[in-house]
C-alpha cells in the first residue's frame, strides 16, 4: 500500500474511533490464483506500523465463497441472475444504446434462448464457467455520500461471478459488510461510481445500506492518482530512501490538519470532519 492508501485507512480509523464505532479489517483476496503469498500480511503490518489497530478477527474473502454463492442463489430464486458468455473484448466492442456509459454491459446475453445458452456453455474452454450477471431492473440509482452529497450513478447488469469462477468484488463487499456489521464504509473516491450498484444489490438482498464516505485521493504534482511510478510511495520504498515510518506518518498527519510536527495518528482524534474532507485531494510530492 502506498501512502495514499494508508492515509485513507487513517481517515477510516479516525471516523470509526471518533464516532464510537468498532474498526473492522477485511482482506480482498477473492482471486486466489493471483494472490501473492505474504502481500496481505505485509499490508496488515504497514497498518499496524502507522498506529492503526482493529477490532475482532480479520475477515478473509477467500474463506467466504459459500456466503457469496448463497447470495447469488437468493437473487437467482427471484429471476435476477443470468449466465453470460462474453469475453472482455466482445464487451468492449459491442454496440451500445445511445448515452450508455463506457464500460457498462450492453446486455448481449441477457435474453438468449436456452438453445443458444447451451451452445455457448458447451463452447467454453477448459476451466471456464459461464459468468453470472445480475438482471438489473434499474439503470441508475441515487445514493447519499457524506463527502460528495447526493450522487446518481449507473446500475447495469453487473458481474456477480466471473468466467473463471471468481466471485466479484461488488457482490462480496455487500455480503461481507452485512456479515461484519459494517454501517459506515470509508474508501477512496475512485470507488464512488461503483457504489450505486452495491447499494442496489444490498436492497435486493434485503440488507441495510451502510453510510458511504468516499474521500479524496492522494495525487502527484500532475494531478494523477498516486502510483508506484511516482517513486518512493510505500513504507518499504521510503525506508530504502532513508525516510522512517515516523516521518511518513508525520506527512499523513500534516496532510489532515494535525498538530505541527506530530508523528502520531492519535493526535488527529477529533480533527478530521466530513467538511474538512471536501477540501480536495492530497498533492503528494
Amino acid at each position: 500500500m502506498h501512502l495514499g492508501n494508508l492515509r485513507t485507512a487513517v481517515i477510516a480509523w479516525l471516523l470509526a474511533r471518533d464516532s464510537g464505532r468498532a474498526f473492522r479489517i477485511r482482506v480482498d483476496d477473492l482471486d486466489t490464483a493471483r494472490a501473492r503469498p505474504g502481500v496481505a500480511e505485509r499490508q496488515l503490518a504497514d497498518l499496524a506500523a502507522i498506529g492503526i489497530d482493529w477490532d475482532g478477527d480479520i475477515m478473509w474473502e477467500s474463506e467466504r465463497f459459500p456466503a457469496y454463492a448463497a447470495a447469488a442463489d437468493r437473487l437467482a430464486d427471484h429471476g435476477l441472475v443470468y449466465e453470460c458468455y462474453c469475453s472482455r473484448r466482445e464487451i468492449a466492442e459491442a454496440a451500445r444504446a445511445p448515452h450508455s456509459p463506457p464500460g457498462s454491459y450492453p446486455g448481449t446475453c441477457r435474453d438468449l434462448p436456452e438453445s443458444e445458452r447451451a451452445r455457448r456453455r458447451a463452447a467454453l474452454g477448459p476451466g471456464r464457467v459461464p459468468a453470472l450477471r445480475l438482471r438489473a431492473e434499474l439503470t441508475e440509482l441515487t445514493i447519499t455520500d457524506r463527502v460528495h452529497g447526493t450522487y446518481t450513478g449507473v446500475v447495469d447488469d453487473v458481474v456477480l461471478r466471473r468466467g473463471d469462477g471468481v466471485w466479484a468484488y461488488n457482490l462480496a463487499v455487500v455480503v461481507d459488510d452485512a456479515a461484519q456489521g459494517v454501517d459506515q464504509v470509508v474508501r477512496g473516491e475512485d470507488l464512488l461510481p461503483s457504489t450505486p450498484r452495491q447499494a442496489y444489490l444490498a436492497d435486493l438482498l434485503g440488507l441495510a445500506r451502510p453510510e458511504y464516505v468516499h474521500v479524496p485521493l492522494a495525487v502527484n504534482a500532475a494531478g494523477e492518482r498516486l502510483a508506484k511510478r511516482d517513486g518512493a510511495v510505500t513504507l518499504a520504498d521510503l525506508a530504502e530512501a532513508g525516510t522512517t515510518t515516523r516521518a511518513a506518518v508525520a506527512r499523513i498527519v500534516a496532510s489532515l490538519g494535525g498538530p505541527e510536527g506530530s508523528d502520531s495518528i492519535h493526535d488527529l482524534r477529533g480533527r478530521v470532519t466530513f467538511a474538512a474532507l471536501r477540501s480536495g485531494p492530497w498533492v503528494f510530492g
